[in-house]
């Protein structure tokens, strides 16, 4: 059974008050009343609920962060930007999966306010933000992570994926690449449908490109094996001599069917090209050539948005932070 404060006052000969001061203002105790305190609690095994002395105060050191698929290296790397600046102010990261499931988003956001949590990011899965409004509305903080609000109504920190779109489909062009395949999905998550609108845009730049849509229901290395494997099995006068994929671990799957599961050359016959950048693009057995997001500097940058919120509150301006996407040019497109 856990040990109370006033049996610790108790051990201690003196007062609730006294062992309080102990543990939060020290300085206001005589020396060797700290030391009576303190051999009390080292006897007893006293440990502080700090959770329960912090809801007291009326919030919490902690930031919630949801993330659509915690399986995915990039969202690993937005959590430990987000982990390192939130340390900085002797905050830690609560970490919830979605997994892309509205109800699973829901659940986390309301677990969070229960616990008072500072303030929450989230990569939310869809435009239908009235939930984060509401959370808002009582006082907690938000910030979206690798997305902006339509109406720019809550600050963000993302990257721009429709320039990183097109920038990923005109690299396949400048390598003579001309009947592009565009592997991704579901389009209602933002990302997705930003990335192919960007590839459509650059596609319709330069006359006998095609763009054709193979959507996938995920963003898994799994739903990248089927796709290629779909594409793979086609006869060659139909196949794309190039595929962008959404992220990383499509493309990843889509590398596996076409060389691992098949026989077909990549670049040789069909050049690839991913999203994101995570580590495993480069250690592919073709490396991979991919769109740069700066992942780690997402998080940091949106818990650092979120701080100055919490402590501006309604003085505070939603701000949207926007960075650049990066070509990285790897054996898969044929540098």
């Amino acid at each position: 059974m856990a040990v109370s404060v006033r049996e610790v006052a108790a051990a201690a000969s003196v007062s609730v008050g006294t062992v309080s001061n102990v543990l939060n203002r020290p300085e206001k105790v005589a020396p060797d009343t700290v030391a009576r305190v303190l051999a009390a609690i080292d006897e007893l095994g006293f440990v502080r609920n700090d959770a329960a002395r912090q809801l007291r105060a009326g919030r919490s050191r902690s930031i919630g962060l949801v993330v659509l698929d915690v399986r995915n290296p990039f969202f690993t790397d937005v959590a430990r930007g987000a982990e390192d600046r939130a340390a900085e102010d002797g905050m830690t990261i609560l970490l919830g999966n979605s997994d892309d499931n509205p109800d699973r988003e829901r659940a986390y956001l309301d677990l969070f306010e229960e616990q008072r949590v500072h303030g929450v990011l989230i990569s939310p899965r869809s435009d239908d933000l009235p939930r984060l409004e509401r959370a808002r509305s009582r006082g907690v903080p938000v910030v979206l992570v690798d997305r902006e609000a339509p109406d720019r109504s809550f600050s963000s920190v993302a990257v721009d994926d429709v320039v990183g779109g097109a920038m990923a489909v005109r690299h396949l062009v400048e390598s003579g690449r001309r009947r592009i395949a565009f592997v991704g999905g579901p389009s209602s998550i933002r990302q997705v449908a930003d990335r192919l609108e960007g590839a459509r845009r650059a596609a319709a730049e330069t006359p006998g490109v095609t763009l054709e849509v193979v959507e996938t229901s995920g963003t898994t290395v799994l739903e990248g094996r089927a796709a290629g494997e779909a594409i793979r099995d086609r006869a060659p006068e139909h196949r794309p001599d190039a595929i962008f994929c959404a992220n990383d671990l499509l493309a990843v799957g889509v590398l596996q069917a076409l060389i691992m599961l098949g026989d077909l050359r990549v670049p040789g016959d069909i050049a690839l090209i991913g999203y994101d950048d995570i580590d495993f693009a480069q250690a592919s057995v073709v490396p991979l050539s991919s769109i740069r997001q700066p992942a780690w500097l997402i998080g940091y940058t949106a818990v650092d948005l979120l701080l100055r919120e919490a402590r501006d509150g309604s003085d505070f301006a939603p701000e949207q932070v926007q960075f650049q996407p990066e070509l990285v040019v790897r054996e898969s497109t044929g540098r």
